[in-house]
């Protein structure tokens, strides 16, 4: 029986190959395949529409970065289509704004997917507050903390920092157990303007919003720090209090 002897060197850019829990792996930063598949994975994970393998080829593209410095001319004249280069232009624009929580995933960080994320989102506000500590606080394990804080050291410090146009802050999911409850605001606000605005800001996120403390409340808002007959009341009953209601929402 003939043997089947594994390959040695990487056929892209035939880079010694090993072996990593029975896989063999080339590790040169700088293959072109895998430069193609990370580029891929990042357009995947942020949904740019339109920025698939052809058109990765197309545009000449061999780091993430290169991506953001397309203009909408040069993606017409490479792609020798305006339309298409108007919907990617369009696509690539609208990927600005993702939060952390999708950008850090897009990064082909080993063992940081979208479930490492989502726990780091639930202690971190952004990207500077994520260390060993606040990890290990999320539920990290420690392979997963290792390769994190090893691509931040190394790849996001030295190479993507001011490279990329995101604010890398995670976005926060709002978690209530009156998740399209009612809320009563008592007192001055500190976080909005007027009351009305912070009426509209809860009824966008499904909140109905009662002027006085009827049975149907299951939130009040005091933002003053005063305890008034309405907070007391509510504290009695049981009542969800809210001392900083951008937090709440998630907006801070």
């Amino acid at each position: 029986m003939t043997s089947i002897k594994p390959p040695t060197h990487c056929p892209s850019c035939e880079s010694v190959l090993f072996w990593v829990n029975h896989l063999l792996y080339c590790q040169n930063p700088a293959c072109d395949s895998q430069a193609q598949k990370k580029l891929e994975h990042f357009a995947k994970t942020l949904k740019i529409k339109g920025l698939g393998p052809s058109s990765i080829q197309k545009l000449g593209l061999s780091d993430i970065y290169e991506i953001y410095q397309l203009s909408e001319e040069q993606i017409a004249e490479r792609l020798s289509s305006k339309k298409l280069a108007e919907k990617l232009y369009s696509e690539i624009q609208n990927s600005k704004a993702a939060p952390l929580n999708l950008v850090l995933p897009a990064f082909s960080i080993p063992l940081i997917g979208k479930t490492a994320t989502d726990k780091l989102s639930k202690v971190c506000n952004s990207l500077l507050d994520i260390t060993k500590e606040t990890c290990e606080a999320a539920g990290l394990g420690p392979k997963a903390t290792e390769h994190l804080m090893s691509w931040i050291a190394t790849e996001f410090i030295c190479y993507y920092d001011g490279m990329l146009p995101f604010d890398y802050k995670f976005s926060k999911t709002v978690v209530s157990s009156a998740s399209g409850g009612t809320v009563c605001i008592t007192g001055k606000l500190k976080s909005f303007k007027t009351k009305a605005e912070a009426t509209q800001a809860l009824n966008s996120a499904g909140y109905e919003v009662k002027s006085s403390l009827t049975k149907q409340v299951t939130i009040l808002v005091n933002e003053s720090g005063l305890e008034s007959s309405k907070t007391k009341q509510a504290r009695e009953s049981g009542v969800t209090i809210v001392t900083n209601l951008l937090t709440f929402l998630g907006e801070n």
